[in-house]
């Protein structure tokens, strides 16, 4: 039955639906709209019973970047509908039109709160992997599924898993005899080797085992299959020794038996017989046998003679026995499978039951146990707690299912039946089922389309590609639909397709492709010649320049005319590096276009699912690197680190190793002090002190790929700091990180920004969901059948029940599955086609090539073996010389398919396009001034001060800058006033901080609260052991806040200041600044000129900061005020005017203020449209806390003339003296 074409607005969102959306049709856009529909709960009978909130509808995909993809479309999806019904009078997406027209008026406000309140919502909605989402099911159902309330995720269970084995192991192999050992080790040499052979199965829990045609019986206990293989081995000794027995025993009248016959021997057995090197190199060879070595390879020869024609062999009791012995050899039984199967039940039964009892949960076991409790006898309870849940589930993807997730939601939707209150909608296209090596399993899909028949709905409209291109792709498939399998092989003459390819109409893009000034046909075969025939090798060299020359052709820009896309508006975009992507199968087919592109100076990014940092050559340097680390005395481990890439040392330096004693003892000393930091300081210092002592960032980012090398570096160096955290000792982070490369773990590699720019090369699995402008697909003919030489046995689905089968024999009763797993991998060869042939959205091309074994002498290709053989011939072999037949058959009534020889091979290498040159008024006028640097008063030096202007003087904070102005001043406390609290840094900036804490509260309010007042002190002094200070501080600090300040003819209280800020932080430019001139201007307007210490003589350039203790404005005027805590004297006496004036010289606070008034006299200049410094400008206000009883209240005032704030911000643009700004 035809699948209906779906209507977003009419597709009814109740009972078991299956969507087929092919590539590029807007399967996401369309979730993201019937979410919509369901949240407001549109379509009438179409529709679900009710609205539903975003928590209640599950949507579930099958990896995390998809599942936040996935969350955003529809995030947006919902706030757009939102405006669409709330902004009637906008324009917006028809389809959301066309849904607001179907509601009244009257409703659209209503519409689109609840459309809003969804958008705000989606943080907690129901998107979610299916691992993710069994989780949080088992935990919140813990009573009906079973599950412990409290699991951990443990994502890496091997550890586990290897100790499971071990003891397996220790309890059925360590009783066994020697004799019987020998059997095992036979198959299994340690627990390590089995562990690799059970891998691929232990998470296959619904396959069932064959032996041949025959199902595999449960295996229960092993001493008799290992006693059978015992006795085995005993009667083939015993006829091995009774052979070389007999054969030294008659050795003379054997070799005469065979001189005799020499001339007669055949010469096909026995080649080169008549050369007596070869001859009695035989002779010699049996003798040696005889005596106890090995058996030559051509024993089988000496059982029975062979002679030309009808000569008569002569016989001997020797070659009798040697036939018993080669017969019985042939005789061997093999139990690897009982091995296997025995180990496996075993091994994944202890598994399960050593992580329920610490209660730990892996993610396959996420799954299963939420199966195994949906068919508990709780199971029918659970699935409609669930199903009331999330009455309404979305899953996309939903080729890449497998048995046990359709098993769960079969289980919650019953997707026979039916149902109406509930639904299932199944969104994917099998199509793209490509990810068996996953666990995807395509046949469950068959499944649910069974199980849903008559109920399918199709996305018909393709919106990534061009009409042309979108053409191209329907006669490919079209054409392999005549094939009597059909395009996708599931057809059957009885059972009809149930997986047909129909073609998609096109509302794509606009525009066209041309290269070299000419329009680009949408679909390309390059073709290697025809003769002689390629291997798989030569192929990828061949094509590999071939393609690379292209693509430097078309993105040249010196080329006329050029390479690039018209676009419907008319605008020509050039070709740029961003827009190719190489498609590929592996990483041998990355490697070689990417080396291809690199003789050319192409720069390109592999892109793999795969892509694991452990995998990259930094991930082996550095396990290198950290033995040599770990044990710098050995010298093997000294010299494998050095001559990695990553250190990077000249041949010449590593041979100056050998004969350079002291160079090499310096080499020994380096990594020895490596390991001492490593133990004192952690790993990712010592890497970090290794790479800058052998300049590796500066190499690397010489290289064309340095910056990937770099990266791969630093984020192993970061991954190794973390797992230090968890691991006891180097050698245990060293053995981890060589599991890890063992493994290929998944540490997903790190993608640069720059990566964005260049050319893509991408494995199929990776580019699945993707689009690129142009696509090459090199080595399309490549393809690897399933030989046996993998240790992976063959997998296949019975045919009337599709339940996988793996087949555990050897030998030719293995050879049927293999043919069955051959059909299938070329099933899935097609629809790999198919993905990568949908990626484009302008042009693809196809590297074409006779790839076949070169020794065939009848030019029969492999092709057949490959997806794009089967398009082009259905199965049938292919000749060399009918390549070009079947692409022309192909082509047959599509203009938009052309084949064409491949490219010429040229050595022309890409050249960056030259940047335009800038405008004159853009170039530098002048050079920078060096240094350039951020500076602040507490980083300026007097002379008579040990420290230099530097910049590691500059502080950070307030806080610092007050530590930096207290830090000459320390005593322990005398008293118990004020004047006794202990003087020095820490004290200075505790006073500082109370008078910031009162400032941010409010002056006033802590004036008036007592309570809060003490409270903080208190809790204050607490944290630094001053408890006696609590009263005297609370005492000083409320009598200080409401004390009236007597400063410029005026007095005012802290706390009856209204308008003011607390630590305001300022910034200014500083251009070439000279200290001696600033400070002149200083001394000669401020204090009455009076003597101080000098500035030591330098320049500020760059920028200058600093953090004003309080601004206030007070009647008009704006003051700068700083709390100094410095300690003049035991009594009030002692703060008088003059001491003040000479602390205030001393520590050159004039310099301070003088820079604080300067902020903000430009401050004000920028806020008050009418600013006058004599009229606005208040001064400064320095206030020494201590000394607030005094007559003088501890305040210092002064306000700088005006010129000599103007000739400071004169001097600090940079401006002549003089010049007013």
């Amino acid at each position: 039955m035809k699948p209906l074409n779906l209507d977003p607005l009419r597709f009814p969102l109740h009972g078991s639906r299956l969507i087929e959306a092919s590539a590029g049709t807007g399967k996401t856009f369309t979730i993201a709209l019937l979410y919509v529909r369901l949240v407001l709960g549109h379509g009438g009978d179409n529709g679900f019973v009710r609205p539903l909130d975003p928590p209640q509808i599950l949507v579930v995909t099958f990896t995390d970047a998809a599942t936040q993809e996935l969350r955003d479309r529809i995030r947006l999806r919902l706030s757009e509908a939102a405006r669409c019904f709330a902004q009637p009078d906008t324009p917006h997406d028809p389809l959301l039109e066309q849904l607001r027209a179907e509601y009244a008026p009257q409703q659209w406000p209503a519409c689109a709160r609840r459309l809003q309140l969804a958008v705000e919502w989606m943080d907690e909605a129901a998107v979610s992997t299916i691992h993710g989402w069994c989780y949080r099911m088992l935990r919140e159902h813990a009573f009906d599924s079973g599950s412990l309330f409290t699991q951990t995720l443990e994502t890496d269970q091997r550890e586990l898993l290897a100790e499971v084995l071990r003891d397996y192991w220790r309890r059925h192999y360590y009783p066994l005899s020697s004799a019987q050992t020998q059997v095992v080790a036979g198959y299994f040499k340690s627990p390590q080797a089995l562990g690799k052979a059970l891998s691929g199965l232990l998470s296959r829990r619904d396959a069932r085992f064959m032996l041949g045609t025959q199902a595999m019986p449960a295996v229960t206990e092993l001493d008799a299959a290992i006693a059978h293989v015992v006795a085995f081995y005993t009667r083939h000794a015993a006829l091995d020794t009774h052979a070389r027995a007999a054969w030294q025993a008659g050795r003379q009248q054997i070799e005469a038996l065979l001189l005799g016959v020499r001339d007669k021997l055949n010469g096909t057995s026995y080649k080169n017989a008549r050369d007596d090197a070869v001859f009695y190199g035989w002779l010699e060879a049996l003798a040696l046998w005889s005596e106890g070595a090995a058996a030559p390879k051509n024993l089988k020869n000496f059982a029975t003679l062979k002679l030309n024609g009808k000569a008569e062999a002569p016989q001997h009791p020797a070659f009798a026995a040697i036939a018993a012995l080669l017969e019985h050899a042939g005789e061997c039984p093999d139990i690897r499978p009982r091995l296997l199967v025995h180990a496996l039940h075993e091994v994944r039964e202890r598994f399960d039951a050593e992580k329920r009892r610490r209660a730990e949960i892996g993610f396959d076991d996420l799954l299963n146990r939420l199966d195994a409790a949906l068919h508990s006898p709780a199971g029918t309870q659970l699935a409609q707690t669930l199903r009331g849940q999330y009455p309404v589930a979305l899953i996309d993807e939903f080729q890449d299912t497998d048995p046990v997730q359709y098993r769960i939601f079969e289980s919650i939707y019953q997707i026979a039946e039916q149902r109406t209150d509930c639904g299932l909608l199944m969104i994917g296209d099998p199509k793209q089922a490509i990810y068996s090596f996953r666990g995807a399993d395509i046949f469950t899909y068959l499944a649910a389309r069974q199980a849903t028949l008559g109920r399918h709905y199709t996305l018909g409209t393709n919106f990534r590609s061009t009409a042309a291109m979108v053409a191209a792709v329907n006669r490919c498939f079209g054409f392999a639909e005549q094939h009597p399998r059909g395009a996708f092989r599931f057809a059957d003459a009885q059972q009809g397709n149930p997986l047909p390819f129909l073609p998609v109409g096109v509302k794509g893009r606009e525009g066209l492709l041309q290269i070299a000034g000419r329009d680009q046909p949408a679909l390309t075969f390059w073709h290697l010649p025809a003769e002689p025939l390629l291997n798989k090798y030569s192929y990828l060299q061949q094509m590999s320049e071939a393609a690379a020359s292209a693509i430097q052709s078309w993105l040249d820009p010196q080329a006329m005319p050029p390479s690039g896309l018209r676009l419907s508006s008319g605008e020509w975009v050039p070709l740029q590096p961003a827009d190719i992507a190489i498609l590929v199968r592996n990483r041998d087919e990355a490697d070689a276009i990417r080396k291809a592109l690199g003789r050319r100076r192409l720069a390109s990014v592999y892109l793999s699912d795969r892509d694991s940092v452990f995998a990259s050559d930094e991930a082996r340097d550095l396990l290198f690197i950290l033995r040599a680390c770990a044990q710098p005395a050995t010298d093997r481990l000294l010299r494998a680190a050095l001559a990695t890439h990553s250190i990077g040392l000249g041949w010449a330096e590593l041979e100056q190793l050998n004969h350079d004693e002291l160079h090499w003892e310096q080499q020994v000393l380096r990594f020895r002090d490596y390991r001492q930091l490593w133990q004192q300081q952690g790993v990712l210092p010592m890497l970090r002190r290794l790479l800058a002592d052998f300049q590796v960032p500066a190499r690397l980012l010489q290289n064309p790929q340095g910056e990937r090398s770099l990266t791969n570096l630093l984020h192993l160096a970061e991954w190794l700091q973390r797992c230090a955290s968890e691991l006891d000792g180097e050698n245990a982070l060293i053995r981890h990180l060589a599991e890890q490369i063992e493994d290929a773990s998944e540490e997903e590699i790190l993608r640069l920004e720059s990566d964005a720019k260049l050319i893509k090369v991408v494995t199929v699995h990776k580019s699945k969901g993707l689009e690129y402008p142009l696509v090459l697909l090199p080595f399309v003919c490549a393809a690897r059948e399933i030989d046996g030489k993998s240790k992976t046995p063959p997998m296949y689905h019975a045919a009337d029940t599709g339940q996988l089968m793996i087949d555990l024999s050897a030998g030719d009763e293995i050879k049927p599955a293999r043919e069955r797993a051959n059909d299938e991998r070329l099933s899935e060869e097609m629809r790999l086609l198919y993905v990568a042939l949908t990626r484009a959205r302008y042009a693809t091309w196809l590297g074409m090539a006779p790839v076949g074994d070169t020794r065939n002498k009848q030019g029969k290709t492999q092709l057949d073996k490959s997806g794009l053989g089967y398009l082009l011939a259905g199965g049938a072999e292919i000749n060399s010389a009918q390549i070009a037949t079947w692409t022309a058959a192909l082509a047959e009534g599509c203009s938009e398919i052309v084949s064409q020889p491949a490219p010429a091979v040229s050595t022309a290498c890409y050249q960056t396009p030259s940047l335009p040159e800038p405008a004159a008024a853009l170039l530098p006028r002048h050079k920078p001034a060096k240094p350039w640097w951020i500076a602040s008063y507490s980083a300026l030096a007097f002379t008579d001060s040990a420290a230099a202007l530097s910049p590691a003087q500059e502080p950070a904070s307030a806080l610092e800058a007050n530590l930096k102005e207290e830090a000459g001043e320390t005593a322990d406390a005398e008293g118990a006033d004020i004047h006794g609290f202990p003087r020095g840094a820490g004290p200075g900036t505790f006073l500082h901080g109370l008078l910031e804490w009162a400032g941010r509260e409010g002056f006033a309010r802590v004036a008036k609260d007592p309570g809060l007042l003490e409270s903080t002190i208190a809790r204050r002094c607490n944290l630094r052991d001053w408890e006696r200070w609590i009263n005297p501080l609370t005492t000083w600090l409320s009598s200080y806040l409401q004390a009236p300040l007597d400063f410029a003819g005026q007095q005012v209280s802290l706390a009856q200041l209204t308008t003011y800020q607390v630590e305001m932080e300022f910034w200014f430019a500083s251009q070439t600044v000279s200290l001696q001139r600033l400070d002149s201007l200083i001394q000669q307007f401020t204090a009455q000129a009076r003597p101080r210490p000098a500035l030591q003589p330098g320049q500020l350039n760059g920028m200058f900061k600093g953090f004003i203790d309080l601004t206030f404005e007070y009647q008009g005027r704006y003051y700068v005020a700083d709390y100094k805590s410095n300690w003049l004297g035991p009594e009030d006496a002692c703060y008088d005017a003059a001491s003040m004036v000479a602390t205030i010289l001393d520590n050159r606070y004039d310099l301070q203020f003088c820079l604080y008034l300067l902020a903000l006299h430009r401050q004000l200049k920028l806020r008050l449209p009418d600013y006058d410094y004599d009229r606005h400008m208040g001064g400064a206000v320095y206030l020494f806390l201590r000394g607030h009883q005094a007559g003088s209240q501890g305040v210092y005032f002064e306000k700088p003339p005006r010129e000599l704030i103007e000739q400071m911000d004169a001097l600090f643009k940079g401006q002549p003296m003089g010049i007013r700004a």
